[in-house]
């Protein structure tokens, strides 16, 4: 890219940015959802203008994601502007596109995408759900349609029940067994599907999780109606995870990022002995790392989103701004001393928010190890 250009689309994505982030600040908790979708067009990014939106790409939306972080905002940007459109798109339907992404550019529809389950054997296998292999929601034929049965979990919720569901289920009428070492991941004795439900699923209940800041919701399926949107499911929850994982990657550097000018801000006002505590040298070097820490996870979360999400960079960012947010939130709460434990302050705010979202679309430590597979290695880096 020219330089000219490449100064364009910074100052472009400044000014996004600034829209983006005067809203939040205007708009607080979930009320932040209509300007951002009406005003902004925040929800229309990423799809195609052929449907209503935008046409823009993972560094728009990292945009996004980086103020929403910042915020801690409930918006459910990343449930149904990210997950549910990118699954959309990956799933290759264009009359389910053509029926769907105008109305969740414009934010009128909220949709969800139910993925993650409990995996065979509980959360002790180290995969946390997220894996197509831990799939076991079921999706029989019923005539021209589908019946789903099955359980998910941590789905990304709004303050209200979506009006579009998908759903990742596995094709076929017998419980799937387990798969053999080495076979395709998702597939068991039928292939990974998405699906949308067209009626309303059996239960879907938000619950109280240790992050307030970011509703999650379980599923429960018996017998739902649904329409078969891909058969390749794999490979669509593939790609809609490398997206995810790099808009995440942006929002927990924005978050990161916030943490770290709340304690500099403080360093500056907290008079201990008579000098303000950020004038120590101790306290001078722990802001300092983590000043390191939210611009080399900001440089690989750049990184990701400037290249698409492949699938390298995108499980790099997810497990570095993941550990280097945790790091920073961390931080924040020991240097802000006792205030930094109490209700009051937001510090316990930005490290829930933390140690939850290391959690979402995989942990570091998965992250790595798939890394490392498609680096050729033989163990986890």
């Amino acid at each position: 890219m020219s330089g000219p250009a490449r100064t364009a689309e910074q100052r472009e994505l400044r000014e996004l940015r600034d829209a983006v982030r005067t809203v939040l600040d205007r708009h607080p908790g979930h009320a932040a959802w209509a300007p951002l979708t009406a005003q902004v067009g925040a929800a229309a990014l990423a799809v195609p203008q052929e449907y209503g939106g935008l046409g823009c790409g993972a560094p728009e939306v990292g945009v996004v994601t980086a103020e929403l972080g910042r915020a801690l905002s409930p918006v459910p940007y990343l449930g149904s502007a990210v997950l549910t459109v990118q699954a959309l798109l990956a799933s290759g339907d264009r009359e389910a596109c053509a029926r769907h992404l105008p109305g969740l550019a414009e934010g009128t529809v909220v949709g969800a995408l139910a993925w993650a389950e409990t995996p065979a054997g509980g959360s002790g296998t180290g995969r946390g759900g997220w894996e197509a292999a831990d799939t076991a929601t079921r999706a029989v034929p019923d005539g021209a349609g589908w019946l789903l049965t099955g359980s998910k979990s941590y789905v990304l919720a709004g303050p209200a029940e979506p009006a579009l569901v998908l759903v990742f289920a596995v094709i076929g009428s017998d419980p799937a067994p387990d798969p053999a070492p080495g076979s395709p991941p998702g597939q068991g004795n039928g292939r990974l599907g998405l699906f949308e439900l067209t009626a309303p699923p059996a239960a879907f209940t938000v619950r109280s999780t240790l992050d307030r800041t970011r509703p999650l919701a379980e599923l429960t399926l018996d017998r739902t109606p649904a329409r078969l949107l891909s058969t390749d499911g794999a490979a669509v929850l593939a790609r809609v995870r490398d997206l995810a994982c790099t808009a995440l990657a942006a929002e927990q550097v924005g978050a990161a990022a916030r943490a770290l000018e709340v304690t500099v801000r403080y360093a500056k006002d907290r008079i201990q002995f008579g000098r303000p505590i950020g004038s120590f040298q101790a306290v001078k070097h722990r802001l300092a790392d983590m000043h390191t820490a939210v611009e080399t996870a900001g440089a690989l979360a750049h990184a990701a989103a400037a290249a698409g999400a492949p699938p390298r960079l995108a499980a790099a960012a997810k497990s570095a701004c993941s550990q280097a947010y945790a790091y920073v939130a961390g931080e924040m709460i020991q240097l802000h001393g006792g205030i930094g434990i109490t209700w009051e302050h937001p510090a316990h705010e930005f490290f829930k928010r933390a140690h939850g979202s290391a959690l979402l679309f995989g942990s570091p430590a998965a992250h790595r190890a798939r890394l490392a597979a498609d680096l050729g290695f033989g163990g986890a880096l």
